[in-house]
């Protein structure tokens, strides 16, 4: 039997194969399972998705949801966060335990209004500066991720 994964990420409704296979690598090297909720921007045999993730895709741990409800339902007991450049809280100030969820949304749009409603105690941002509208979705996986190392290690 497998160890559990430190780390869930989320990729709710991904469109653009290289982000997915850098976050892969990201898991890859943090010991994280990915998730991804489909609908996808991209088919998952793509050369793409495995290019970007280079050499390291066969290692990963990583399982697809065909929505929301059901990746609930694979991941009961979960604590999520949310990140979200509408947040009020920084991620830093989230303390993050082994085996968290991380969820992060499209390239395109983020995370719908209607996950966050209910679920604004647990969103997060990562602070950047007013004139870029986001970070790139494998920038942000990988500086919340090496954020929980870093609160685990300290």
């Amino acid at each position: 039997m497998p160890d559990e994964p430190r780390l869930h990420i989320v990729l709710f409704q991904p469109e653009i194969p290289p982000n997915t296979g850098n976050v892969g690598r990201t898991c890859v090297a943090v010991g994280a399972k990915l998730w991804l909720v489909r609908p996808l921007g991209f088919r998952l045999d793509e050369k793409a998705v495995r290019r970007a993730g280079l050499d390291y895709w066969q290692h990963l741990d990583w399982e697809v949801a065909d929505d929301w409800n059901q990746l609930i339902d694979r991941l009961p007991g979960g604590r999520f966060w949310f990140f979200t450049k509408h947040a009020t809280r920084a991620y830093t100030e989230a303390r993050y335990k082994v085996g968290d969820v991380l969820v992060f949304g499209s390239e395109t749009s983020g995370l719908p209004k209607t996950l966050l409603a209910d679920r604004q105690a647990q969103a997060v941002r990562i602070p950047q500066s007013s004139s870029v509208r986001s970070l790139n979705l494998s920038n942000a996986v990988a500086v919340a991720a090496y954020e929980a190392l870093r609160q685990w290690d300290a």
